[in-house]
């Protein structure tokens, strides 16, 4: 591939990789990660409720990695509650796992960066040899890449094996029970799909560069070994 054409594509590809490095910045400090709605079980049984009347009873939870909203409703209108996760749930909350999550997003944002410096560096200066030639590349990729797609498996478990919604919608509640109604994923967690998929991506972007994969052997180097030993 010719140079201006390398530059083109190195250049994309750092600026792909600082993309991700602010949107999952963003996603990290936002409250957009799950959206769920809540249904007071306890207080439609009491008054046998349903069909419109059901709507009185479903509160709404929004929440991050750090903080979030709940609104408790069970009849007698909403009432909101902010909450943060350090160190209002940090006892009902599997606390191994949300900050795991919190730190491959950290890990995310810096390997990025990494990564778009380098890409840069490929594309306007002379690549060094090892980690910023390459390899160092695939490596950088491969590491942002794996973080995203740790933090999804991770916080999707925390959200439906560990019922996270449930154990904040029930928090510092003694007389109801909630019970979750609907549960989705918001815009910060699709945000580190997308920058999964990017880093995936980039990784193309260099093999289309003209760099082969790590580990990989070119045939011509083992026929040329091959005749050397033939040789001797």
């Amino acid at each position: 591939m010719p140079a201006q054409q390398k530059k083109l594509v190195f250049c994309t590809a750092g600026l792909l990789s600082l993309a991700c490095a602010l949107g999952a910045a963003a996603a990290l400090g936002t409250q957009r990660w799950v959206r769920a709605s809540v249904l007071c079980s306890t207080g439609a049984l009491l008054v046998n409720a349903s069909g419109p009347e059901l709507h009185k009873f479903i509160g709404h939870v929004q929440y991050g990695l750090f903080s979030g909203q709940r609104v408790r409703q069970c009849g007698l209108g909403g009432r909101p509650f902010h909450f943060s996760f350090f160190p209002d749930l940090l006892r009902i909350i599997p606390a191994s796992i949300h900050v795991s999550v919190i730190l491959f997003c950290t890990v995310l944002i810096v390997f990025a960066l990494v990564a778009a410096g380098f890409f840069m560096l490929n594309a306007f200066g002379s690549p060094y040899e090892t980690l910023h030639g390459p390899l160092g590349l695939y490596l950088w990729t491969f590491i942002s890449c794996s973080c995203g797609c740790l933090i999804m498996i991770l916080f999707s478990s925390e959200v439906k094996i560990h019922h996270l919604s449930e154990k904040i919608a029930n928090f510092k509640e003694g007389t109801f029970t909630f019970k979750t109604h609907s549960e989705q994923f918001a815009n910060s967690f699709w945000t580190i799909l997308v920058c999964s998929l990017v880093h995936f991506l980039n990784a193309l972007l260099i093999r289309f560069a003209g760099f082969e994969f790590p580990f990989s052997k070119s045939k011509d180097s083992g026929t040329i070994t091959g005749a050397v030993d033939l040789m001797y």
